[in-house]
């Protein structure tokens, strides 16, 4: 029963749960059968007695009582014929009566031994018999044969009164007994009913305690788990808005509120993800038009800075060629910076470059033999390796899906820093080893050269990151970089070991198989002819010597004496 508010009081049955109920269930049942199985020992146990009563007493008295009878008979008849005749013969059943009557009065005696009324019949009976014996059969019996008795003759009207009062006295008992006997069996039919009745009422009673703890189970827990579960349903179809309604008993209900909380909670976190992925659109949008916007930027950049780039180093080249040694030696040694500057300048630009295309140009999948890319990359350092007297090895490489170019750079890099960052006066010993794990293949590049201490270990794939200046040793910083960004690329990683001290140990993994990534927003951009053209070189400033004008500018340079918007005009014209 609720209460005031619709809070159910406790104790009150919407408070119980499941556990509860199915006790209380249990209980009750246990309860009714324990009685009606008490009720049913203690009819069989009556139906029993009563049986065993009147197999065992009452018909058996009711049997001896005709048998003591007929004993009684046999020895009248023999006492009669006897008497009459004198002859011996007529003495056997005589005999043959009294022994049967003591065996039928000492049964008899034993079957009525618990019943007191019965016993004082029994007791007339063996009296009546006595005086008969006594004044009746033992005297003519006694009497000599041969001739009829005439002790029987004087006393037959006597032995007729007496043998009837016997009679009537055992007819008595007899009609007692048989009375007793009617009254056990008429009781046995009473109770071998009153046991029916108690065995039918016991089986209807399990066949209704059953359908009741089956339609209690159904609406208690079948039903309300069902709909709870036709609820969760609709909820994981992705009908959020189903409310789940709780049903049952007090746990079940509880179990459904707690669901319908969850689902809730689900409805608020699918909002706040779905701002923010609207959110997360809009930036990935503002980002990709950024990337694409910072990409062209960076494209033409380059390219745009190429030009100057070509044209700073042609003209000092010309300079060089045409005023060396006429100037004096600090002034070739500033030619010679400005040369130099240029063309760090454009190596930079063309790294750049290069670090910008991958993943974003170079991205074809494809089987590709790494045998045969090393192979190919020792032929590319064939140069560089004969100088230094390198060793390189390899164990047996897989087949890999990957993109080939960006295979051939990674190894490109990886060898050549192995054999420029060298011992001094020791030819380098570089070994590549693979070994499968899963789904990623290991690699590890060992070297024998001047090593990378621990510290240094993340900063090295940075980016423009050196670690010694460029006159130790030459380079742009952006090797180890890119094959950062290649074997991420390809879903591995790469670390420099910081366990091994005899040189350098370098360990990346790359996946068998291509990862489903998307290529960087943005249209490719397209590369261009003059991308690597090396500044300095003899060709190109041929070049742009043969096509320069008689007063040393290049064509479509502005008219000699006027300086471009923004720059200055040389100095002084070509002869």
């Amino acid at each position: 029963m609720a209460g005031e508010e619709g809070i159910p009081r406790p104790g009150s049955f919407s408070t119980w749960t499941t556990r509860r109920w199915l006790r209380a269930g249990v209980a009750a049942s246990l309860t009714v059968l324990v009685l009606l199985g008490v009720m049913g020992a203690w009819v069989l146990a009556r139906t029993e007695t009563i049986s065993r009563e009147l197999v065992d007493t009452k018909s058996p008295a009711v049997t001896t009582s005709v048998r003591l009878e007929s004993a009684l008979l046999n020895q009248e008849t023999g006492i009669r014929g006897y008497g009459l005749t004198g002859t011996q013969d007529f003495l056997a059943p005589y005999r043959q009566g009294l022994t049967d009557e003591r065996a039928a009065t000492a049964s008899l005696a034993e079957l009525l031994a618990g019943d007191a009324a019965r016993q004082d019949s029994l007791r007339s009976v063996v009296e009546a018999t006595e005086k008969w014996h006594e004044r009746i059969t033992r005297p003519i019996a006694a009497s000599p044969s041969g001739s009829p008795v005439a002790l029987a003759g004087e006393r037959a009207a006597e032995g007729k009164t007496t043998f009837d009062t016997l009679r009537a006295a055992l007819s008595e008992l007899q009609a007692d007994l048989r009375t007793d006997r009617a009254k056990e069996r008429a009781a046995l039919w009473d109770t071998m009913r009153v046991r029916n009745w108690v065995f039918s009422a016991i089986a209807l009673v399990i066949v209704a305690l059953a359908s009741l703890v089956f339609e209690g189970l159904r609406r208690g827990i079948t039903r309300p788990l069902e709909r709870l579960g036709a609820d969760a349903r609709a909820v994981a179809r992705g009908d959020f808005e189903h409310v789940i309604t709780p049903t049952g008993p007090a746990d079940l209900r509880r179990l459904g509120e707690e669901i319908d909380s969850m689902r809730l909670r689900l409805v608020r976190e699918l909002a706040l993800v779905e701002e923010a992925r609207v959110r997360l659109d809009s930036q990935t949008a503002n980002l990709r038009r950024s990337n694409a916007e910072l990409e062209q930027f960076a494209y033409v950049a380059s390219h745009d800075l190429q030009e100057p780039l070509r044209k700073v180093s042609s003209f000092t080249q010309l300079l060089q060629r045409r005023y060396g040694g006429q100037l004096d030696e600090r002034a070739d040694q500033y030619i010679g910076f400005a040369v130099d500057g240029a063309n760090r300048m454009q190596t930079l630009i063309n790294d750049l470059l290069d670090f910008s295309r991958v993943g974003r140009v170079h991205h074809l999948h494809q089987g590709v033999d790494l045998d045969s890319v090393m192979e190919q990359t020792l032929s590319a350092l064939s140069v560089s390796i004969e100088e230094s007297g390198a060793e390189v090895t390899h164990d047996a490489l897989p087949t890999l899906v990957a993109d080939p170019t960006q295979m051939g750079m990674l190894w490109q890099n990886l060898i050549s820093n192995a054999v420029k960052f060298r011992r001094p006066d020791e030819a380098p010993r570089i070994h590549v080893s693979a070994v499968r794990e899963d789904a990623l293949w290991r690699f590890t590049v060992t070297d024998d050269g001047i090593g990378i201490a621990p510290e240094y270990a993340e900063k090295v794939f940075v980016i423009f990151q050196r670690l010694h200046t460029k006159d130790a040793y030459n380079g742009s910083g952006i090797g180890l970089a890119m094959c950062k960004k290649i074997v991420e690329f390809h879903g591995g990683t790469i670390r420099i070991d910081p366990d091994y001290t005899k040189g350098t140990r370098i360990t990346f993994t790359l996946a068998s198989e291509p990862l489903d990534d998307t290529a960087l927003d943005g249209a490719p951009l397209a590369d261009s002819s003059l991308d690597g053209a090396p500044l300095g070189d003899p060709v190109l400033a041929d070049a742009v010597l043969a096509n320069a004008t008689p007063d040393g500018a290049l064509p479509g340079d502005p008219t000699p004496g006027k300086a471009a918007p923004g720059a200055s005009a040389p100095e002084e014209t070509a002869p």
